[in-house]
């Protein structure tokens, strides 16, 4: 057997997956507070979110450069990482009346609750750093 055998991918833990109280204001019938389910991103995934979220800018001289917008990537993460609820339901976003995960994530949750998702879906995907030392490490890779 391999010294690198717990390596494989046939090892490796799949399920990454945590069950979060985003909100006070989300309850079941009997006023029990319902999770929201997130799970772990692979970097490949990640890759793909940041490269979404990437926009070119003119720089000093005329020269593009490439500049991540912060919210975009924060929220196309965030919705990437949300199993429960399910974001993309189109019936979800038709009862509160927008078009799109991101906006139905923008409308349902306060920005404190968005804070938390935030702050539980980095914790889950391995960041122990604040957002602007994600967003610069994210930048120079």
């Amino acid at each position: 057997m391999s010294q690198f055998s717990a390596f494989f991918k046939e090892n490796a833990s799949v399920d990454v997956t945590e069950e979060v109280i985003v909100s006070e204001r989300f309850k079941d019938k009997n006023g029990k507070l319902i999770p929201w389910k997130i799970q772990g991103i692979s970097e490949t995934q990640n890759k793909a979110i940041r490269k979404s979220a990437t926009k070119m800018i003119k720089g000093k001289g005329g020269v593009k450069v490439p500049e991540i917008d912060s919210d975009e990537y924060m929220t196309k993460l965030v919705i990437a990482s949300v199993i429960y609820p399910n974001l993309k339901d189109a019936e979800l976003q038709e009862n509160y009346g927008v078009a799109g995960a991101d906006n139905l994530l923008n409308k349902m949750l306060l920005s404190g609750e968005f804070a938390t998702l935030w702050e539980k879906v980095q914790e889950l995907n391995g960041y122990d750093k604040d957002i602007n030392e994600v967003m610069e490490e994210t930048k120079n890779s």
